[in-house]
This record gives structure tokens, sequence and C-alpha cells, in this order.
């Protein structure tokens, strides 16, 4: 799904969880969400590991970071 936010920051989901849809949000505090630019017809299938991967803001194609923190600790 397309980020409801133009800086990227934003993901909503719609999730069936058997019983129901579930509608999920997430805004991430720093970097961005990674989405493909072309989707065919609006869908984009991605599997388990891509999609923890989205959530937690690294690029699924690539898993790296979208941003880096300036001091370890």
């Amino acid at each position: 799904m397309p980020n409801g936010s133009r800086c990227g920051d934003l993901l909503k989901a719609l999730w069936w969880d058997g019983q129901g849809l579930v509608l999920l949000a997430k805004r991430l505090e720093k970097g961005r969400f990674l989405w493909p630019t072309i989707a065919r017809e609006g869908v984009v299938t991605l599997t388990a590991a891509q999609l923890a991967m989205l959530l937690e803001g690294l690029d699924w194609r690539t898993p790296t970071p979208s941003w880096k923190p300036e001091i370890a600790v």
C-alpha cells in the first residue's frame, strides 16, 4: 500500500486475520519505509521476512538500514 505520508515515514496496511480486517498503522521516528516504485495492479506480495524488514525500516530488497545511528552505544 502506498504510504500515507509524503515523507515515507507512515505505513498503513489491511490484514485479514480469518475473522475480519485489521487496520495497521506505523510511523517511523527515523528513516523511511522503502516501498516499491512500481506495483502491478496496485498489489505487492511480500514474504514474512520481507514484511518484517519493511516494518523495521529496512530496504526489503537489499537489507540495509534507511538511516544510520550517529553514535553506537
